[in-house]
């Protein structure tokens, strides 16, 4: 499970990154903060593996957030969403180690894609106890792998058995639970690898506003995606 937290001081767009980072895979929304002081204060005492962070804020603003963060020696990640286009912020924010800057308005598409890059780079981090060349580009460029060795945790088989299902109903979109009863797999399982298969561009998620409570994720193969192995 990834820990994140999400600063930005509208509530609306604070609930739509959540929304968007959930259906991304196993992502933990710790908390949700209007500043970045108390932001701050609870990185102090419970860090977090990711921040979506804003930059026009009361008490403390983003960019000092970010600041405060690197000086103190935290080294979370840093999606930053923001309105700001002057380029001495864009410019500082990328010299502090960001992994994506989004300007408002973004689509959800742009957001996957920052989101892609922090589960690329964290992937590698984890799996890897040395670097290579082309370990150390995938990191810099932060784009993942659509074939070779699979990620360290992950099963082939248990990856080809949920794969063959969508591919089997490629015209068609399920849930996590449909997935998930007709593969016999547990639902954190099949997140996993949906997880996995969003990350290589092989399947599409999106949010369902249709279910008459909570927004729900449905997941479609894409037809073109290229083979598992």
């Amino acid at each position: 499970m990834i820990r994140a937290i999400i600063v930005e001081d509208d509530p609306m767009v604070a609930q739509i990154n959540g929304q968007y980072l959930r259906q991304m895979g196993d992502f933990r929304i710790e908390g949700m903060f209007s500043n970045g002081l108390e932001a701050l204060e609870h990185l102090r005492r419970n860090g977090a593996d990711l921040v979506i962070l804003d930059i026009y804020m009361p008490s403390m603003n983003g960019s000092e957030l970010l600041r405060r963060m690197r000086g103190e020696g935290i080294p979370t990640a840093v999606i930053m969403v923001t309105a700001a286009t002057e380029m001495k912020v864009v410019d500082e924010s990328l010299r502090l180690g960001i992994v994506d800057y989004l300007i408002k308005p973004y689509s959800f598409d742009r957001f996957r894609e920052a989101v892609r890059k922090f589960l690329t780079k964290d992937n590698l981090l984890k799996s890897s106890t040395t670097a290579d060349q082309e370990v150390v580009d995938r990191l810099l460029v932060g784009s993942p792998t659509a074939g070779g060795e699979l990620r360290k945790g992950l099963n082939q088989r248990t990856l080809a058995h949920v794969y063959e299902f969508l591919c089997g109903q490629w015209e068609e979109k399920h849930t996590c639970e449909s997935i998930s009863a007709a593969t016999g797999l547990s639902k954190v399982t099949v997140r996993r690898y949906l997880n996995y298969l969003i990350e290589t561009g092989r399947v599409v998620s999106s949010i369902d506003y249709e279910t008459g409570g909570r927004p729900g994720v449905l997941y479609k193969v894409k037809k073109e995606s290229a083979p598992l192995f």
